[in-house]
C-alpha cells in the first residue's frame, strides 16, 4: 500500500522529517497497561511505537492523540522527554497514523481516538516506559562502544556520558548502535523528585508553527487536481431531496460538477468560493414528509410533561420518597438547558483521495477507528485501506469525534460519486455546521430535596429529561445499560454529597429528531449547573454558609473538599466584596464539580447593573488533576474553559422553529468576547496521583458559580441558561 506525499505549495510549508537511519522503538504492550484499574489491554502482545530518534539527533515523539489546541502534543512529548532525558530543544512531535493495534486509547479498549480528557491520563505510564526504554537502549549502546559498565553511564540533556573517562555522545551518534540493542522487558522509571521537565513550564511544541503560519491544518492541504465540495443540506433534520435543478449552478465559473449524495447535493468546484456560489444557485425542492418539525418551546413542553413521571433509575440509595414525605421542609426546582453548537473556530473539513490501494484522508482526526470503518463501508474497502493523516484541528469540543463520522462519510460519498477522478476537499461553512450539524442535547431537570428540623439534608430526587447521545450509535450496546445513557447522568448519578436517601432517574425521549453529540464536558455541562445551584439554594434555606454546607457534606471526598477549601481561601470567601458603583449590586458564588477524574472548584464574583446587565469580574479556580505535567498548559486550559463556559452563560443557545435551526453564525450565535473575560486566577493542587484530564473539567463549575453569585447579588435564583439580563432588572 502506498502513501501519498502531501503537496502543499500554499503559505504554510510541510514540516520536513529528519532524514537518515532512525531508531524506531516498538514497545511490547505489557508496558501499555490500561490506565484505569491496571487492566491489561485487549491486545496485550501487539506492539506500540511512540518514539523515533534520528541520526540528526532529533527526537520525534509519535502522538496518538489529536492536538486541537488543548496542549496534548506538548504534554505527551514532555512525558517521553522526561524519562528519556532528552533536551527539550531536540524534541518534535508528529501525529500517529491510524492503527488501533499500536495507538489505541487505553481507556477505550481497542479504539484509537481522542476525547473525554484522556490524552495525558491514558498515556502516562505508557509513554514513561517508552522514554525509559529508549534511554536504556542508548545507555547499553554507549556502554558497549566504550567498554564500560552500563551502570556508570548517565544521560542528561540529550547527551550520553561516561564521567570517569570523559566520553560523551549525542543520541544521534548512538542511534544506529542503539537500534541493535535488545529491547529491555522492564525499565526503571524516575522518582518524581527527579523530574526536571514534568511539573515545570516548557514551551509548547506547536506554539511557533501556529504563530508563524507553518502549522498544518486540513484547510492548508492542496493536492494536484483537487476539487472543493460544498453541500446543500436540507433545512430540517430528516428531510430528503425531492428534486434539484442544477443548471444555474453548473453555469457558475469554476464549478466542475454537481452530484447527489445521501445527505444532500454537493457542488464541486476549483475553489471554495465558486463551490459556495454554485450551491447558492441550486434550485432544490425538499421532501419534508418525514422531517422533524417541532420547535424549541414544544420540545421543552414535552420534556416538562415527562418530568412529571418517574424515569429509569440511575442511582438509588435509602428511601428518598419516604424521606421527602417526612421532611420538615421540602424544596423543588426545575432547570432548562438549550441545545448548543460546538462552534469551533475551524469549521468541519477534510480531504479525501481514492487510489488503487484504497483511499487517503487528511483530517483533524479525532476518532480514527470509527472513521476508518465508516469511510471504508461507503467505499467498499477494508478499514485498513483507509489511510488517515492526523493534522492539527482548530478546536473541536467533541464535534470531530462524530459517532457517525458524518462529514467524512459525506466526503466519501462525494468522491465515490465522481468515480474518484479527483481528490476532494469537503468544506462545511460555519452556517452548514450551525444548521445541519450536531448539538449538545437540550435538557430539563427537576429536583426535590428535603431538610429535617435541624436543617440537615435528608432526601434528594433528581429527574433528568433529554436525548441520549449514545442511542442509535455504535456505542449503545457497550455503554447503555438498563436504559441508562451514562453520559446523560454523569455528574448527577455520582453526586458526591452525603445524602442518606437519594434517587436519580432519567427519561431519554426517542422521538426528537435533532442530532446530538458529546460537547465539551458532556453531561456535566448541565448536571453541574442544576446540582450546584440547588445545593446553594438548600444551604440558604438551611441558614448555612454555602462553602461550609458543602464541606460538611463532602467529608468522605477529600479531593472535592480540597479544591473547595483552596478556591474559597484564595478568593477571600467570607470577606465582604468591595462595593460597586451607584446602582450596582455585587455578589460572590461558588461551585465544585468532578469530571473525568479531575476536581475543580470555582468562586465567581459578579456585578449587576440596574438594567440587569452584568459582568463576571473575577473567577478563582482551584484544580486537582493529579501530577501537573505542564502547569502552564493546565492554566491555559482552565482559562480557556472559563471563557468557553462563559459563552453558555451569556449567550449560548440553539433554537428551533418548525424544525429549523434559527442560528447560523457568530453574529446570532454569540460567543464570549475578550471584553467579557473576567480576571482569572488558577491554583493547582500539588499531587502525587497520576495525571487526569484537564481539557474539560474546568467548564462545568463556571455557570453555577456565576448563577450563585448572581443570586447572592440580587436574591434571584435563575434556573436556565443562558442568563438573560432581563431576568435581573430591578
Amino acid at each position: 500500500m502506498s502513501t501519498t506525499t502531501l503537496e502543499n505549495p500554499a503559505r504554510r510549508r510541510v514540516l520536513q522529517a529528519g532524514a537518515g537511519l532512525t531508531l524506531a522503538l516498538y514497545l511490547p504492550v505489557h508496558a501499555a497497561r490500561a490506565a484505569a484499574g491496571g487492566q491489561e489491554a485487549a491486545t496485550p502482545f501487539v506492539p506500540n511505537a511512540f518514539l523515533r530518534i534520528g541520526e540528526d539527533n532529533r527526537v520525534t515523539v509519535i502522538a496518538k492523540h489529536l492536538e486541537m489546541g488543548q496542549g496534548s502534543y506538548t504534554g505527551l512529548a514532555t512525558i517521553v522527554a522526561e524519562e528519556l532525558d532528552a533536551a527539550w530543544s531536540q524534541v518534535q512531535v508528529e501525529g500517529a497514523p491510524a492503527d488501533a493495534r499500536r495507538y489505541n486509547n487505553l481507556g477505550w479498549g481497542p479504539v484509537q481516538g481522542t476525547g473525554g480528557s484522556t490524552a495525558i491520563a491514558n498515556s502516562w505510564q505508557q509513554l514513561r516506559e517508552a522514554g525509559a526504554t529508549a534511554r536504556a537502549m542508548l545507555v547499553a549502546a554507549a556502554a558497549a562502544q566504550w567498554g564500560v559498565p552500563a551502570g556508570e553511564v548517565t544521560v542528561s540533556e540529550g547527551e550520553v556520558i561516561h564521567a570517569a573517562s570523559g566520553r560523551k555522545a549525542s543520541f544521534g551518534q548512538l542511534a544506529r548502535a542503539a537500534a541493535q540493542q535488545p529491547v529491555p522487558q522492564q525499565v526503571q522509571l524516575k522518582d518524581p523528585k527527579d523530574f526536571r521537565l514534568i511539573g515545570k513550564r516548557v514551551p509548547r511544541v506547536d506554539g511557533a508553527g501556529k504563530t508563524d503560519g507553518s502549522a498544518r491544518f486540513t484547510q492548508d492541504v492542496q493536492l494536484p487536481g483537487m476539487l472543493v465540495a460544498v453541500v446543500a443540506h436540507p433545512p430540517r433534520f430528516g428531510a430528503t431531496l425531492k428534486s434539484v435543478d442544477d443548471r444555474k449552478a453548473r453555469a457558475v465559473r469554476g464549478v466542475v460538477d454537481v452530484v447527489r449524495i445521501p445527505s444532500g447535493v454537493a457542488v464541486l468546484a476549483r475553489d471554495t468560493w465558486s463551490a459556495k456560489k454554485g450551491r447558492d444557485a441550486l434550485e432544490i425542492e425538499w421532501d419534508d414528509s418525514r422531517a422533524f418539525r417541532l420547535g424549541s418551546a414544544e420540545i421543552l413542553a414535552r420534556y416538562r410533561e415527562l418530568a412529571a413521571t418517574p424515569g429509569v433509575v440511575a442511582r438509588r440509595e435509602g428511601d428518598p420518597d419516604r424521606a421527602l414525605a417526612n421532611a420538615a421542609r421540602t424544596l423543588e426546582a426545575a432547570y432548562d438547558f438549550p441545545y448548543l453548537a460546538h462552534a469551533a473556530m475551524e469549521p468541519m473539513n477534510c480531504v479525501i483521495r481514492l487510489d488503487a490501494d484504497g483511499c487517503e484522508v487528511w483530517n483533524g482526526e479525532q476518532f480514527q477507528t470509527v472513521d476508518q470503518a465508516a469511510v471504508a463501508q461507503v467505499l467498499g474497502l477494508r478499514p485498513e485501506q483507509v489511510r488517515l493523516h492526523m493534522l492539527y484541528a482548530g478546536g473541536s469540543f467533541g464535534r470531530r469525534a462524530s459517532k457517525t463520522s458524518d462529514y467524512l462519510v459525506e466526503a466519501a460519498h462525494i468522491v465515490k460519486a465522481i468515480g474518484g477522478r479527483a481528490p476532494v476537499k469537503l468544506v462545511w461553512l460555519r452556517e452548514d455546521d450551525m444548521r445541519a450539524g450536531y448539538y449538545r442535547p437540550a435538557f430539563h431537570h427537576r429536583l426535590w430535596a428535603g431538610l429535617d428540623a435541624r436543617g440537615r439534608l435528608v432526601g434528594w430526587r433528581h429527574r433528568l429529561v433529554g436525548q441520549s447521545i449514545l442511542a442509535g450509535s455504535p456505542f449503545e450496546p457497550m455503554m447503555v445499560k438498563d436504559g441508562i445513557d451514562p453520559v446523560s447522568v454523569e455528574g448527577a448519578a455520582n453526586l458526591p454529597y452525603a445524602i442518606p436517601n437519594l434517587v436519580v432517574d432519567l427519561h431519554s425521549p426517542q422521538d426528537i429528531g435533532v442530532p446530538v453529540l458529546w460537547w465539551r464536558s458532556v453531561g456535566s455541562t448541565h448536571t453541574a449547573f442544576s446540582t450546584e445551584c440547588f445545593i446553594d439554594e438548600l444551604a440558604q434555606a438551611a441558614g448555612q454558609d454555602p462553602v461550609a454546607w458543602r464541606l460538611a457534606l463532602l467529608a468522605q471526598h477529600s479531593r472535592h473538599a480540597g479544591v473547595l477549601r483552596l478556591a474559597a481561601e484564595r478568593a477571600g470567601w467570607g470577606r465582604p466584596l468591595a462595593p460597586g458603583a451607584a446602582g450596582e449590586r455585587r455578589g460572590r458564588g461558588v461551585a465544585v464539580h468532578e469530571s473525568f477524574h479531575s476536581y475543580v472548584a470555582q468562586v465567581a464574583e459578579v456585578t449587576v447593573r440596574e438594567d440587569g446587565s452584568y459582568r463576571v469580574d473575577r473567577v478563582v479556580c482551584a484544580v486537582d488533576c493529579g501530577i501537573a505535567v505542564n502547569p502552564d498548559v493546565i492554566r491555559a486550559q482552565v482559562e480557556g474553559s472559563i471563557g468557553f463556559a462563559l459563552s453558555t452563560v451569556l449567550h449560548g443557545e440553539i433554537t428551533l422553529r418548525d424544525g429549523e435551526v434559527q442560528q447560523s453564525n457568530f453574529h446570532d450565535y454569540l460567543v464570549a468576547r475578550i471584553t467579557d473575560m473576567p480576571q482569572v486566577e488558577v491554583h493547582i493542587v500539588p499531587s502525587a496521583a497520576n495525571p487526569t484530564g484537564i481539557g474539560e473539567p474546568a467548564v462545568p463549575p463556571l455557570a453555577p458559580a456565576v448563577a450563585n453569585a448572581l443570586a447572592a447579588a440580587t436574591g434571584r435564583r435563575l434556573r436556565q441558561l443562558p442568563i438573560r439580563p432581563e431576568l435581573l432588572r430591578v
